[in-house]
């Protein structure tokens, strides 16, 4: 009898340990790259546990009430999602516009007439600048992925080979945010570096006169870009030609 006491007593304690085990409590979970949209995409992959909790975009914060195993798989599944490249990051496709503006202090020959769209960000660049000729150098379309880094090279027009101008695009879209006047694109990065001809025109034996020169600038920015907006990026420029490069982008998000 003092034996079965016994066992009966253990049982009852093995029992009152496993209900303080299973008795739900509170955690907080940081979410360090997630955000916006795609902050949005893990809490909603999180629902499938049917536990409480609660979720803070600005503070970057879940808050999880459930029991201790509960709350170690879900801390486990954020830590597996909250990164880049994964099924919560990537999200919406991004047209991306790219407009390369050159600007001049002189008149340029047979300077072709601005498209309507680009009247307003001309203006801006004359008002800002000693710059009072703009003309598009060229317009290039991007496609991109919330999430997902982008790496592009192009031509850009220019004299043949070996003077070719060449522009390397490098863009991370980190997230797609909604906002008061609309949506918005957060760039973590975007970097533009261009190597652009010049015509050497010094006399000197080393560089011969009319042989092409390089110039390597680059402009890399981050930021949130509305829908629609064009945003000037930055300018790079050559002092040798007393011209400069305006970069111009405008984001459509595809839904």
């Amino acid at each position: 009898m003092k034996h079965l006491k016994t066992l009966a007593a253990a049982l009852l304690l093995a029992g009152a340990l496993a209900a303080q085990d299973n008795k739900p409590e509170a955690a907080i979970i940081p979410v360090k790259t997630l955000s916006g949209d795609a902050f949005d995409r893990l809490v909603k992959m999180l629902q499938v546990f049917n536990t409480r909790f609660t979720a803070d975009d600005k503070l970057r914060t879940i808050v999880v009430y459930a029991p201790k195993d509960v709350i170690a798989e879900v801390r486990r599944v954020v830590e597996e999602l909250d990164k880049p490249g994964t099924e919560a990051a990537i999200g919406r496709n991004i047209d991306l516009s790219v407009t390369y503006l050159r600007a001049s202090l002189k008149p340029f020959e047979n300077q072709a007439p601005l498209p309507p769209d680009m009247e307003a960000v001309a203006k801006q660049i004359r008002a800002a600048t000693a710059y009072k000729h703009v003309q598009v150098w060229d317009s290039t379309p991007m496609r991109l992925q919330e999430g997902k880094r982008t790496e592009h090279s192009a031509r850009l027009p220019g004299p043949p080979a070996p003077a070719i101008p060449v522009v390397k695009v490098s863009i991370h879209p980190e997230s797609i945010w909604r906002k008061a006047a609309g949506r918005a694109v957060r760039f973590s990065f975007v970097s533009f570096d261009f190597r652009i001809p010049y015509l050497v025109s010094h006399a000197g034996p080393d560089p011969a006169p009319g042989q092409y020169q390089f110039y390597n600038s680059g402009i890399t920015t981050s930021g949130d870009f509305m829908e629609g907006q064009k945003s000037v990026l930055g300018k790079v420029s050559a002092s040798e030609d007393h011209t400069a490069v305006f970069v111009v982008i405008s984001p459509k998000i595809l839904d």
